[in-house]
Order: structure tokens, then sequence, then C-alpha cells
């Protein structure tokens, strides 16, 4: 019996980066967040939050 890699086995993601992207999806209200690959691993999480600003709100406020 031979061990080999699969190609499955060789893109596994690690603990700390499911855990790193699980707190970026829950920092954020709304947005995205984007999972740069290459070569098979992540090498970056980029997290884009929208602040949305409802127009009444800031009008009551300047009252």
């Amino acid at each position: 019996m031979t061990n080999s890699t699969t190609s499955q086995d060789s893109h596994l993601v690690s603990r700390d980066i499911k855990q790193e992207i699980l707190r970026a999806i829950a920092s954020i209200q709304y947005g995205s967040v984007e999972i740069v690959i290459h070569d098979g691993q992540v090498v970056q999480i980029e997290c884009r939050e929208k602040i949305r600003i409802h127009h009444a709100d800031l009008v009551r406020k300047a009252k």
C-alpha cells in the first residue's frame, strides 16, 4: 500500500484560516469578505464594510 497525496488533500484549509474567515464574516454588518487563493492556498482575506447612512436620521439630528 502506498501513500499518495490527492489534490484534495493538498488544498485542506487549516483551522486557523477557517477561524479568521469566520471572524471576518462575524465582524461586519454590511459588506463583503473576499478570500484570495494562490496555488490552492489561502493567501489573503479582505473585508469591505459598508456603512449605511439613512438620510432621514441625519436630517433629524441636524435640527
